[in-house]
């Protein structure tokens, strides 16, 4: 049996709009008319959880109300032909929905939730609302599974690992100004090609092997399905 390449996406922000979901950059900053520090930071956290909590119910809430979009169908697909990896700064359910069978969450998971007294003890939670008095098996009060601004990126190890592996990289939908996430292109093999899809060039350092597609998600991810597989 031939060996498949490996296949590692980077998936962004972008990819997901498509599916109706705000992204960090809509209104001039404001994620849903709050301020990023209000709901997406320890800081926040602390002085209203109650706000915090609200704004990921509600997250949940218009998640329950979308559908992954061509662009995670097509990611699917690739399967067939490639061993594909995927690394996403989303923090919706999207990619596992469309069926893909390797996801790593950089940035946490929306349909989760954890302890403020141990990170470890874990819940699914699926779109259901969160509340002030919902704690975990040890007492605590449960908060999102995100990884907000100012906390470290635990599975940043293991997705530079992937990244390292890859036969090709694929970037899709996001501004590559992020970090650590922006920082996985780096780790990448010199001889790796590099596709970049999003229809607002990112400002990234040029690379030998690199190729932009100027698109949204899906349409930049078929015209690539066409250049990787072009007697499909």
């Amino acid at each position: 049996m031939v060996k498949k390449q490996k296949i590692v996406v980077l998936t962004g922000a972008g990819i997901s709009a498509e599916s109706g979901i705000a992204t960090f950059r809509d209104a001039n900053g404001l994620w849903e008319n709050h301020a990023i520090e209000e709901v997406a930071t320890p800081e926040g956290w602390h002085k209203n959880p109650a706000l915090v909590l609200e704004f990921y119910n509600q997250r949940r809430a218009q998640l329950a109300k979308v559908e992954p979009n061509r662009g995670h169908l097509i990611l699917k697909t690739w399967e067939e032909y490639f061993d594909v990896h995927i690394i996403t700064q989303n923090v919706d359910n999207l990619h596992e929905r469309a069926g893909s069978s390797n996801i790593t969450h950089l940035h946490g998971e929306l349909t989760k939730v954890r302890s403020t007294y141990n990170p470890n003890l874990v819940y699914d939670i699926g779109t259901k609302p969160l509340h002030l008095g919902d704690k975990c098996e040890k007492g605590s009060q449960l908060r999102p599974h995100i990884v907000w601004f100012g906390e470290g990126v635990p599975m940043i190890d293991l997705a530079i690992k992937i990244t390292q592996e890859a036969d090709i990289l694929v970037i899709v939908g996001t501004s590559m100004q992020v970090y650590p996430a922006a920082g996985l292109i780096d780790y990448a093999g010199s001889r790796v090609p590099i596709y970049i899809i999003d229809p607002h060039k990112p400002n990234v350092s040029l690379k030998r092997n690199m190729t932009f597609i100027e698109e949204k998600g899906s349409l930049g991810l078929q015209q690539l399905s066409n250049i990787l597989r072009p007697t499909q």
